[in-house]
């Protein structure tokens, strides 16, 4: 099994974290891994991806054109990553901020409203998990358990306080997902 993902947004989505949650998992499990960030200077506000690559087979090179899974939220990510994804794949995306809707008949597409949803739990810092969590409902590439470990290792002990809301805002996504085309 080898999952080759694109996670891209604006910085302070929560994007990297994202990737690292996954990258942090799949070591957990044994797995090989790969996790590629990359960002404009101007990090809060500028535009996000990461490449993450979780494998059972030693990953050649963590440089990927096409992806298996787009993970996307914003309207920009959308226009540079949807013709990204290699036919059959998934396209995931939250849908707050979008304009311009995916319109590929030859992928899979779902849809999550992770903003709402986080705002309606009452912390809109959580969003990201709840895409995650729609993520891993989709793809369970990495096990439960192992996204929470992940996220403990992610973020610093100071905000370990907040690793509740983020358990509860995973297992949100997972019942939220809808999807708009399904091959």
């Amino acid at each position: 099994m080898t999952e080759e993902i694109i996670i891209a947004g604006f910085g302070g989505q929560g994007v990297l974290s994202m990737g690292k949650i996954l990258a942090y998992s799949g070591i957990m499990q044994d797995q090989e891994v790969s996790w590629m960030p990359s960002y404009g200077p101007e990090m809060r506000g500028g535009t996000a991806n990461v490449t993450v690559i979780v494998s059972d087979e030693r990953i050649s090179s963590p440089i990927l054109t096409v992806f298996d899974t787009a993970i996307i939220l914003n309207q920009q990510s959308m226009d540079k990553f949807e013709s990204a994804v290699k036919p059959g794949g998934l396209l995931l995306y939250d849908d707050n901020g979008i304009m311009r809707h995916p319109q590929r008949k030859d992928i899979n597409i779902c849809v999550v409203s992770a903003t709402l949803e986080a705002k309606n739990l009452g912390n809109t810092k959580i969003a990201n998990m709840i895409v995650l969590g729609a993520f891993l409902k989709l793809k369970p590439i990495v096990k439960y358990e192992n996204v929470i470990k992940g996220l403990k290792k992610s973020l610093p002990e100071r905000h370990h306080n907040m690793i509740p809301i983020n358990e509860q805002a995973i297992n949100k996504g997972m019942e939220v997902v809808n999807f708009v085309n399904k091959l």
